[in-house]
């Protein structure tokens, strides 16, 4: 059996977006993720909060280990000899002290694999940005193009089989969690981060219609058209369901996408609705939004007004989700070797592009133009 081929990389890099590790990094960490944008002390003493319910530590950078050591495993049985690093934006290690390495280390090329799976500033771009301000110092005043080594960003994969099929294996487990009298009955609650309307309108690629005049809304509604019908293949019931919004933060004033999920599942409750399945389809392992927006605060909420209902788990590292971040880095190197390549997906929108297009994903908060960023047809 042929070794698959990974040319032209020599190293594979997860990016994530990092977390708290104990009760002293919190303030840290929430001054690193807000940084720029004004927001109080109290106000982040008061998210911090939430990481203290939890010992002061996000599970996110637990979740990165174990997703780096299955992606290791998974690319050593596919006979694949690669070396996998990880970075992360907030939080160690960090991206730059990572880049570094991998430069002192001889990599040349790296395919970087993103846990965010939708377009968006924040969910993309900021990424990308995040690269390139990695990248810079080593290219000296010439910048990111005379470094030794070029990063590549894999495709988004929110409707890719590895991502959709877990997550719909873990509606029909969720549903099983229901009581059998409302199962049947059941609505299912796809749950995603909000982000300001202003972001979502500037998200993906500007030249494209997108539904509702947003990729990452568009895209969000895509793959819960797909889970719900693969669900209803399976159990023979089509179930309805809905996309709402869960973390909010920032001025009250500035508008955000809504609906928030705990007004979304009072009003299902007083409409009479008789279960719901909340699925976090925003997120690819348990992060803190996860596990305190939805764990913790919806379903008390579902407690409350008396809906039942049962969370559905999240990708995290199953072993279909592993084996696509292999997917992807052998259909990119295919690409760039110049071959043809079938790429797989689900849903209405189709594989998505492998470089982002000029002014995809903007920042609408940028003044004097937008940030250099890695990855895109702009940078």
């Amino acid at each position: 059996m042929a070794t698959p081929d990974v040319r032209p990389y020599d190293a594979l890099l997860l990016v994530s977006f990092g977390g708290p590790e104990g009760p002293d990094d919190v303030l840290p960490f929430l001054e690193n993720v807000t940084r720029g944008r004004g927001i109080p002390r109290e106000r982040l003493e008061e998210v911090g909060e939430h990481y203290h319910l939890f010992g002061g530590r996000s599970p996110i950078n637990d979740q990165c280990r174990a997703l780096l050591a299955e992606i290791r495993h998974d690319l050593e049985g596919a006979g694949i000899d690669l070396p996998v690093y990880w970075g992360n934006r907030n939080w160690d290690p960090y991206l730059a002290g990572t880049v570094a390495q991998m430069a002192e280390d001889g990599v040349t090329r790296a395919a970087c694999f993103v846990t965010s799976a939708y377009s968006s500033w924040s969910s993309c771009r900021q990424y990308r940005e995040n690269l390139y301000d990695a990248l810079a110092p080593l290219g000296g005043d010439a910048g990111p193009a005379a470094a030794p080594l070029r990063l590549d960003k894999l495709r988004h994969y929110f409707n890719h089989p590895g991502f959709v099929e877990p997550v719909s294996d873990a509606v029909l487990a969720a549903l099983q969690q229901l009581p059998e009298a409302v199962r049947e009955a059941a609505r299912l609650v796809f749950v995603t981060h909000s982000i300001p309307t202003s972001m979502s309108a500037t998200s993906g690629d500007p030249g494209r219609e997108w539904e509702q005049g947003s990729g990452y809304v568009a895209q969000h509604l895509d793959i819960a058209r797909a889970v719900s019908a693969k669900v209803a293949a399976e159990t023979g019931v089509d179930h309805r369901h809905d996309l709402v919004y869960c973390s909010r933060s920032g001025p009250p004033q500035v508008p955000w996408l809504e609906p928030d999920v705990n007004d979304h599942l009072e009003q299902l409750a007083t409409s009479g609705t008789e279960s719901v399945v909340i699925v976090p389809v925003g997120f690819v392992s348990d992060h803190m939004e996860v596990v305190y927006d939805l764990d913790t605060e919806a379903l008390e909420t579902c407690e409350r007004v008396g809906l039942p209902a049962a969370r559905a788990a999240t990708a995290g590292t199953d072993p279909r989700f592993v084996a696509m971040v292999r997917d992807l880095l052998l259909e990119r190197a295919a690409v760039e070797r110049g071959e043809e390549v079938a790429r797989v997906a689900e849903g209405e929108i189709g594989a998505l592009w492998d470089v982002c297009p000029v002014d995809c994903c903007a920042n609408p908060r940028a003044e004097g133009g937008q940030r250099p960023a890695l990855c895109g047809r702009d940078a």
